[in-house]
């Protein structure tokens, strides 16, 4: 098992750790509170962005749809993070759509709320700026795996970005606390479910990966995972699914 180099405390890195104490206190301030069920749509891809919204509980996942009319997950939103487009240019439209993943508590934030903290908070823009950025190099980092390094690259690399935000160490390795169908691995990685399906096979014949009891996927061997993915030992904060 090649496990020494993989941080103590996984799923503990949010998108919102580019805020200060104070920007998170507004942001729950302003937030209005609502409960939404499995399958419900936050926003879809290209609507006005109106809106924010920071989850509380749950799981929203972050959809695009392909040209072929194919389904590709793009990121996976859980506690603390923070959802959508920051409206800096007043015409801005979300560029994916968010669906709950799981019955979800999520704060709505609204952009003219926002806007106004940001007149009095100099300090909150600034850090807007940087979470606008840190998303975009979230995207930009999954797109390079998906593109330059083949269906067995964007397998590896998911693979090791669920680790970082669902990792759990065990005696065997890396235990994925959230559990997937090979479909909605699929999904994630851009490619077919009888793909995936005979790339998981390969990796558990050379026990690299494999299932734990109740069903949980479980690394043994991380370097290998990076070393076929060209990994660029990204931060965790950018390394997350």
């Amino acid at each position: 098992m090649k496990t020494c180099d993989i941080p103590r405390d996984y799923n503990a890195v949010q998108n919102t750790e580019v805020f200060s104490e104070e920007t998170i206190n507004i942001l729950n301030e302003l937030s209005i509170e609502c409960r939404i069920s499995k399958g419900t749509m936050l926003f879809i891809d290209h609507e006005p962005a109106t809106k924010l919204y920071f989850v509380k509980e749950g799981i929203v996942k972050g959809t695009k749809v392909t040209e072929e009319g194919k389904e590709l997950v793009l990121s996976m939103f859980q506690n603390g993070d923070l959802i959508g487009e920051l409206n800096a240019l007043g015409d801005e439209k979300y560029n994916f759509s968010a669906i709950a993943s799981t019955d979800c508590v999520v704060g709505v934030i609204h952009q003219t709320d926002l806007e106004e903290q940001m007149r009095l908070h100099g300090e909150m823009a600034l850090e807007f700026v940087r979470w606008t950025g840190l998303m975009h190099q979230i995207t930009r980092s999954k797109l390079r795996d998906l593109m330059l390094y083949g269906k067995n690259g964007a397998l590896c690399s998911t693979l090791i970005r669920l680790s970082n935000s669902y990792g759990k160490m065990s005696k065997d390795g890396i235990t994925l606390t959230l559990q997937l169908t090979n479909a909605e691995l699929a999904e994630l990685v851009g490619t077919s479910r009888e793909t995936v399906n005979r790339m998981l096979a390969v990796l558990k014949k050379d026990q690299i990966i494999h299932h734990d009891l109740q069903g949980n996927f479980v690394i043994t061997d991380l370097h290998y995972l990076k070393n076929i993915c060209n990994c660029e030992e990204c931060p965790l904060h950018v390394c997350r699914i």
